[in-house]
């Protein structure tokens, strides 16, 4: 068999889908795959197994392009692997997930010389800033609020997984637009119209199907967070219950930023803020609100948009130990 050395392998890993990257010492691609949700919490350890194996074998099969794919007879010497992971929240979770990333490798034909293992949102953080002084608010699937001062003090906030916290984000929405739908149901909001729009999305006839679903085995976070965007239309639509599900999003979100802002001293100096994920992306309503908020609690905020994309973050951890500096 073949051995081949390679300076880094990067990981990015959200709660969506997974990013698999091989780099050189200058951070050029030499080969990518791509895998579904990384987030153990969400789809399991072995759910997580089986997208890391299948993004990262991709990219193998990228860098060794034959004909009839698939994973090609090489050794692959990795100097140092980075696995920026969903789900990482406490000491428990990295134990958890280094095991996941341990199990991960063992199925390949990968020897990792040094194991990195961090939340995904910090190195989204760095992707984002490109290492600068600033704040990112991520609402997609899940949230999460990452910062970092000029002294390289980093801070977060919320992010604790979709059964205690995700405020704001599109599993949130979701999971409170169920919740209306059913009290209406039962009589406890007669103001929702919610079932209208929620309930031919699932394919469901009534409220009886949809207690049904969450309680049964097609439930999934991704699911649930995938109604965000018909709250989204039913809001535009003029629905009451929906526009208070969003700007209660918008809330959420702001309290976690506000936290950052306090814990990194930002409320008195400028910085760049940056907001990222696809229910900040695709949903105006709650991204406008969010805007005027911190706008009005520190006025010197400074919008951008994100640099670089994640794995950029992910590629300067590997890229700054092999510099001798992580």
């Amino acid at each position: 068999m073949d051995k081949r050395t390679i300076p880094l392998l990067a990981i990015d890993g959200g709660g969506t889908k997974c990013l698999a990257v091989f780099a050189d010492r200058q951070g050029n691609i030499l080969g990518q795959g791509k895998g579904g949700s990384s987030n153990y919490q969400s789809i399991g350890k072995d759910g997580v197994i089986h997208e890391l194996v299948l993004g990262i074998e991709e990219a193998i099969a990228n860098l060794y392009p034959r004909d009839g794919g698939g994973v090609p007879p090489v050794e692959i010497e990795v100097e140092c692997a980075v696995f920026a992971l969903a789900g990482l929240d406490t000491e428990f979770d990295r134990r958890i997930i280094t095991g996941l990333v341990q199990e991960v490798l063992k199925q390949l034909p990968i020897q990792v010389n040094h194991l990195i293992v961090e939340n995904d949102g910090y190195a989204a953080l760095l992707g984002a800033t490109c290492g600068q002084p600033g704040i990112l608010a991520i609402a997609g699937t899940g949230s999460i609020i990452f910062g970092i001062n000029d002294q390289g003090k980093t801070a977060r906030a919320g992010g604790w997984g979709h059964r205690v916290g995700d405020e704001g984000s599109g599993h949130w929405i979701g999971k409170q637009a169920v919740m209306a739908i059913l009290k209406a149901y039962d009589g406890r909001n007669e103001g929702t119209r919610l079932g209208e729009w929620v309930l031919p999305h699932l394919g469901m006839e009534n409220e009886e199907d949809l207690f049904n679903w969450v309680y049964g085995p097609e439930y999934s976070v991704e699911k649930v967070s995938a109604l965000s965007r018909v709250v989204g239309q039913a809001a535009s639509d003029g629905d009451k219950e929906a526009q208070q599900i969003l700007e209660g999003a918008a809330h959420e979100l702001f309290i976690a930023v506000t936290a950052v802002i306090r814990c990194l001293s930002f409320h008195n100096k400028p910085f760049t803020m940056i907001l990222q994920g696809g229910v900040l992306q695709h949903e105006a309503y709650i991204r406008d609100m969010l805007m005027h908020k911190i706008k009005a609690y520190t006025p010197q905020v400074q919008w951008d948009k994100a640099r670089k994309e994640p794995i950029y973050g992910v590629t300067v951890l590997g890229l700054s130990y092999l510099e001798g500096i992580y």
